[in-house]
């Protein structure tokens, strides 16, 4: 694959800046107390989000987890909405309904933000069921993490997918924990693209820290689908620099692990290689830092402002005609 141009390298690097600024600004509001409920960070996987979603068509569809935030971010799901969607104002893009876990955005096609561990699967074949029927080059492309593969619904997507020969992307994140359980302890098969050639999909798997590979990787994948080859699982080896939820001890993962896999933080890893490449200068990345922090405050303020649903409303869309 060609590498990208300098304003590409440079949006990316940015990209990635804007997904972490953004989840450590989270952090922050959460022990605040402006944010509540429960909240997932996406630290130390901004690669996979950056690498792929550039390269998907607006026509086609993205589902996540519950890890989403970088994914709607980068799919281009305005910030302010994204954060105010946190705080529960209804200016969020799910009117304030959803909160962290259920981010929505129809006029980017991005369709959630979904909080049941491998949720998103059956909805992406309904999905690309749908664009096969309609005779429509889409791709829906679902996002999900290694625990997944431990439920029915993650067999039962593949299975129909490849049956049915549909245009979708499985883009496993796999950081090695569902959870506070270790891949290792849960699974007898720990390479989640493996699982998939069984029902007959292609896969591949690939270093979830390298921007640049992971943007190789998903520019074979994405070819294949949008050729009308069928299903397509892409795992990506990443790990989660922060705990599982904001409730969570890590007491099931030791600080040297952490730290080891924090030496290859995707960000500085990327950085270095532009330099290496020349795409960048020394200072390129304070210059874009300046830029991220501005936009996420200006997200927060935005939050701020918002607005609480009046209490009347409380049951709107609850039915779609008031009772009798």
């Amino acid at each position: 694959m060609a590498l990208p141009d300098q304003d590409t390298a440079l949006a990316l690097l940015r990209q990635m800046l804007r997904i972490r600024r953004f989840e450590d600004r989270c952090a922050q509001l959460y022990s605040a107390g402006k944010i509540r409920g429960f909240l997932h960070l996406y630290n130390g996987e901004e690669a996979i989000a950056a690498g792929i979603i550039p390269l998907l068509d607006a026509k086609d569809a993205i589902l996540a987890t519950y890890r989403e935030h970088g994914h709607a971010l980068a799919r281009g799901v305005d910030m302010g909405a994204v954060m105010a969607e946190m705080y529960g104002k209804q200016e969020g893009c799910s009117r304030g309904r959803g909160g962290s876990m259920h981010l929505f955005d129809a006029g980017t096609r991005f369709y959630g933000g979904n909080a049941i561990v491998a949720g998103a699967l059956p909805l992406a074949v309904g999905l690309a069921l749908a664009d096969k029927l309609q005779n429509r080059a889409h791709v829906s492309v679902c996002f999900f993490g290694e625990g997944a593969a431990a439920e029915g619904e993650f067999h039962e997507s593949l299975n129909l997918a490849a049956l049915w020969q549909l245009p979708v992307l499985f883009v496993c994140e796999n950081n090695l924990y569902a959870m506070g359980t270790a891949l290792v302890r849960s699974e007898a098969e720990t390479d989640i693209h493996l699982k998939a050639r069984s029902y007959g999909l292609h896969s591949a798997a690939v270093d979830g820290m390298d921007l640049l590979a992971v943007r190789e990787a998903a520019t074979v994948a994405i070819g294949h689908v949008r050729a009308g080859n069928g299903p397509y699982l892409l795992e990506c080896h990443t790990y989660r620099f922060r705990a599982h939820s904001m409730f969570d001890s890590q007491l099931y993962r030791d600080k040297a692990e952490v730290a080891q896999w924090q030496a290859r933080d995707p960000i500085d890893l990327y950085e270095r290689e532009l330099l290496n490449l020349g795409l960048i200068e020394a200072g390129s990345r304070a210059a874009l830092e300046a830029e991220v922090e501005a936009e996420v405050e200006a997200a927060v303020a935005f939050a701020e402002a918002g607005t609480w649903e009046p209490v009347e409303q409380l049951t709107r869309d609850v039915y779609t005609q008031p009772a009798a």
